[in-house]
Formats: structure tokens, C-alpha cells, sequence
């Protein structure tokens, strides 16, 4: 099968295009055709496509809406010569990430009328990400019909086995009943996959899966993961709680926002665009949400606030590593993803640093070679728990996801 994957947001569309079926998922045999992006859809947008294997093409052409930006990828496809996809009908479902599933969705689904609905009904718990996802839905039947399968991946899915006394906040009970105000957690997708390439690698059963992993990025989440159930996770009722991010503060004292406000002139919801769109990294830093660029900073001019802002980032994940170690009552390993985490020994190295009490140690020598997709081990022969880097790959488990629900194999 030839399944497209779908991220859309208010102003971009990533897509890949993945040849998979349940005799290649078996066989971990998938196979990405093609892949790309377009960028401030609206305008003149800025398209990056290429073929699995080639180098991208950039352009640049006007793109008004979601419709026009997938016809947009749907003609540069059929005009690859990719084998076995032609046109419109050699694609054979279309998964989607839909970032908010609020406590309706407790796995991947086929889109009906009615699921569309809900994923509408949890658009005020993702205002910024859900309306999106919906128009990408909507999209797609546009311009294939009705009738083409559509599978809804969603990022809180995973957490949703989380226990009451993680997920709910101390604040007065009836918030909860009236209006779903919990810990949903996000990066789901790339927590399972880590998880399910965890058990791949070590041959074992989903029950006996007991890890710590790490989704750093731009945006950064940890999740503890006991006996294969994600049992906490930092992302809480938005994206913005939690670890240091790029651009998000991660955990503060909530009385910050009206102190800011009153301070700074600014209404609630322009404090909470800074502490989403200005802070984290780059409010830190004040050069940029960049790891890569912070690193090279540091390293070349020694700048102060640029050391500043790692060494908080690190400090963070450190705490909640410790903190999920007791939660957990121990872990059998700890697993980096997401492109801080894949590609920089230096984050890591800062991180592991405080946990050497615990016996949790690094191999110096495996973990500077590990970059650039590279899986492995990079812990010591003696280290009390295991210490991997697991590439994430949120789309491959998009494809699989919608392959299975096409043929009524769905599994967590």
C-alpha cells in the first residue's frame, strides 16, 4: 500500500510518502518514497520536496489554503515517476497527525463524520493545533473523495493510560469533571515508537517494557513508560508544561502569568504567546531556540547566557529523570530521541552527568559517535541502566497505524 502521511498546521503541510503493508511492517521493511514541506501557506510559499535518495527541490509559488498545498504535493508526486504511484488512485489511505485527542481518543482511528466531530470537540483544549488537523481532514476529501480511508494518529493517545494520581492537577476536583482540565500529554507517537523499537531490539514483550524516554527537540518531552503503559508524562494539558523547549518556558509558578501581565502591560493571552513563542532557549539566550547554534556559542565565544540556557535545559531533563526514576521505583533503561537528542553528545553527556549516583553512567567513546540516525547503546558495561539512542520516526508508525486499521489489525 501506498499511504500518505499528513501534518498539517495553520500555516505549513509536512508529508511523506511511505510504501508499506502488513507483510513489510513484519519484516520492518517499509519504505519511504518521498517527503517534503511547505511553508507560509497563504502566500508565497516556500516548498521543499524530494524523493527518497535525491536531492530536495526548493521552490517558491503562491499557495492560499490547505486544499491547494496538498494538490501541490499531489502533482509534484505524480510527476516523480515513483514506481507504482502514478496519480490520485495509486495512493491508498492517508494517516493523519491530529495533535489532540482529549480523553475520546485512546488510539489511532479510521475518520468517520463522527470522529471528525470529536476531534472538533477537542478544539478548545488545542486551539492552536486541532483546527489545523481538521482542515488537513477536510482537505483530503476534497481533493480524493469520501471515500479514500483516512486514519487519525493522535499525540495524546499514548498517555491516555496514565493513573488519576498523574494526571490530575490539584486544583478543585469539579474543574476536572466540568471541563477536562488534566495532564493528556503529547509526542505520544514518538514515545510509543522509541518504545516499540526498545522491545525490537531487545526481543522482548510489550508487558516487560520498563524505560525512561527522552523526545528532545524544539519541543521536549519525557515520558516514564512501566510494563509497555505510559504511566507519566511532562506535556500536560497543552504542550507548554514541562521540560525547556526551544521557544517554551516548560514548568513555572502559574501566579508568573498575572505578575507578567500586570508588570508588562499584556493581556493573558499575549503572556501566554510569550511564554509559548519567546522563551525557553531563545528567551534565555536571547540569540536563538537553536541547540545546534547555542552549542557553537558556547563553544567559540564562550557566551555567557548561551551556556546559561543549556545548562537549564539539561538541569531540567536531569530533575525529571530523577523524578521518574521514583515514579517508575527504577527503570531498565533511558532512551534519547527527537534532534537534540539523536544528534548531540554534548546534551547528553551534560545530562547523564547527574545521574551517576544512581550508577547510570555513559560510554564517552559510543555516545560521540552516535549522530545522525544512529541507533545504539551508548552506556557503560557497568552502568545499573541502560542509556540508548533510538531515532524517532513518528511518520513510519502514521503508515503503520493506517495499514493496520485498513485491515483491522490495530495494536498499541
Amino acid at each position: 500500500m501506498n499511504i500518505l502521511v499528513l501534518n498539517c498546521g495553520s500555516s505549513s503541510l509536512k508529508f511523506q510518502l511511505i510504501a508499506t503493508d502488513l507483510e513489510r511492517i513484519e519484516q520492518n521493511a517499509d519504505q519511504r518514497l518521498a517527503h517534503g514541506q511547505i511553508e507560509r501557506i497563504g502566500g508565497s510559499a516556500i516548498l521543499n520536496f524530494a524523493v527518497e535518495g535525491k536531492e530536495p527541490e526548493k521552490s517558491v509559488a503562491p499557495i492560499r489554503d490547505i486544499p491547494s498545498a496538498l494538490n501541490a504535493v499531489i502533482r509534484w508526486i505524480s510527476a516523480q515517476e515513483l514506481e507504482g504511484v502514478n496519480n490520485l488512485g495509486d495512493i491508498d489511505a492517508v494517516g493523519h497527525r491530529v495533535v489532540h485527542g482529549g480523553e475520546s481518543f485512546s488510539q489511532s482511528v479510521l475518520i468517520s463524520d463522527e470522529v471528525l466531530r470529536g476531534i472538533e470537540d477537542c478544539i478548545e483544549l488545542a486551539p492552536l493545533h486541532n483546527p489545523a488537523n481538521v482542515k488537513g481532514i477536510q482537505a483530503v476529501r476534497e481533493v480524493f473523495g469520501k471515500a479514500l480511508p483516512q486514519a487519525a494518529v493522535f499525540d495524546t493517545a499514548f498517555h491516555q493510560t496514565l493513573p488519576e494520581k498523574a494526571f490530575l492537577y490539584a486544583i478543585p476536583y469539579q474543574l476536572y469533571r466540568r471541563h477536562k482540565i488534566r495532564r493528556y500529554g503529547f509526542h505520544g507517537t514518538s514515545h510509543r515508537y522509541v518504545a516499540y523499537r526498545y522491545r525490537t531490539i531487545n526481543k522482548i514483550e510489550r508487558e516487560r517494557v520498563n524505560v525512561i524516554t527522552l523526545h528532545l527537540g524544539n519541543g521536549c518531552s519525557i515520558a516514564a513508560i512501566k510494563n509497555g503503559n505510559s504511566i507519566d508524562t511532562s506535556m500536560g494539558l497543552t504542550p507548554l508544561e514541562g521540560l525547556v523547549m526551544g521557544t517554551r518556558s516548560g514548568d513555572l509558578d502559574a501566579a508568573i502569568l498575572e505578575f507578567i501581565g500586570a508588570k508588562e502591560g499584556l493581556t493573558i493571552h499575549e503572556t501566554e504567546m510569550l511564554l509559548n513563542k519567546q522563551s525557553g532557549l531563545l528567551g534565555i539566550s536571547g540569540l536563538t531556540n537553536d541547540m545546534r547554534e547555542l552549542l557553537a556559542e558556547m563553544d567559540e565565544s564562550g557566551d555567557r547566557r548561551a551556556r546559561l540556557a543549556i545548562e537549564i535545559f539539561c538541569y531540567r531533563v536531569s530533575k525529571y529523570i530523577g523524578a521518574y526514576l521514583a515514579a517508575m521505583n527504577g527503570t531498565d533503561a533511558i532512551i534519547f530521541a527527537g534532534g537534540i537528542g539523536e544528534n548531540s553528545p554534548t546534551i547528553r553527556t551534560m545530562i547523564c552527568e547527574n545521574l551517576k549516583w544512581f550508577g547510570i553512567t555513559l560510554d564517552e567513546s559510543q555516545n560521540l559517535p552516535h549522530t545522525g540516525g544512529r541507533e545504539g547503546v551508548i552506556s557503560a558495561d557497568d552502568s545499573r541502566a541502560k542509556i540508548y539512542v533510538i531515532p524517532t520516526n513518528e511518520e513510519l508508525l502514521i503508515a503503520r497505524d493506517t495499514v493496520r486499521l485498513i485491515t483491522n489489525k490495530i495494536q498499541r
